[in-house]
């Protein structure tokens, strides 16, 4: 795995920790992140997307162990899932009760990943939980995929970007349900 510098990240993370939203790289495109626990964080994160909670969001993180406390895990869950991660798969699956509809929306269920993104990656496992992930714009425009863009679309937000290239998809991450096996996305 490329290795991002270790300042960087930290300061990702100490603004992580502070309630903010960071903006950074991800398989295809650059996200939008916070702690996942932080309602402060994730409502603020919501409204720059102009996405409504009902929906959910999806978590990344670097290992499946960062994702255990919100899932209910089945050995039949695990054999579809474990295989395809880390990677650019996102996976519906059902949520423990005490997950925050926040994060959940209108469904008993949470999307997540183990993202093989390398700094996406790092982030996760510095901050030693997994993040809130959620494409970098606001939900009616394209998804931003260059550095440029994200800093031009929110030069006006207080918003800590890590900057680094996107993975090489050509649209966002494939989302599957854990349960039926469906496609989703």
């Amino acid at each position: 795995m490329p290795y991002y510098s270790t300042f960087k990240i930290r300061n990702a993370v100490r603004h992580i920790k502070a309630g903010n939203i960071i903006a950074y790289p991800t398989e295809a495109v650059y996200g939008l992140g916070c702690d996942p626990l932080n309602e402060t964080a994730v409502m603020a994160l919501l409204d720059i997307k102009q996405r409504p909670v009902e929906k959910g969001l999806i978590l990344i993180a670097s290992s499946l162990a960062q994702l255990r406390p919100y899932l209910i895990l089945d050995k039949s869950v695990l054999d579809r899932t474990e295989p395809t991660w880390p990677g650019p798969v996102t996976w519906v699956i059902p949520a423990r009760p005490w997950v925050p509809k926040w994060l959940t929306g209108a469904h008993k269920t949470l999307a997540v990943r183990v993202t093989n993104h390398p700094i996406a990656s790092q982030l996760c496992a510095h901050y030693g939980c997994p993040l809130v992930s959620t494409s970098a714009n606001p939900s009616t425009q394209p998804a931003i995929k260059d550095s440029r863009k994200l800093l031009k679309t929110f030069a006006a937000l207080d918003i800590f970007m890590l900057h680094g290239k996107v993975g090489g998809l050509k649209q966002e991450t494939a989302i599957y349900d854990a349960v039926s096996e469906k496609q989703l996305r």
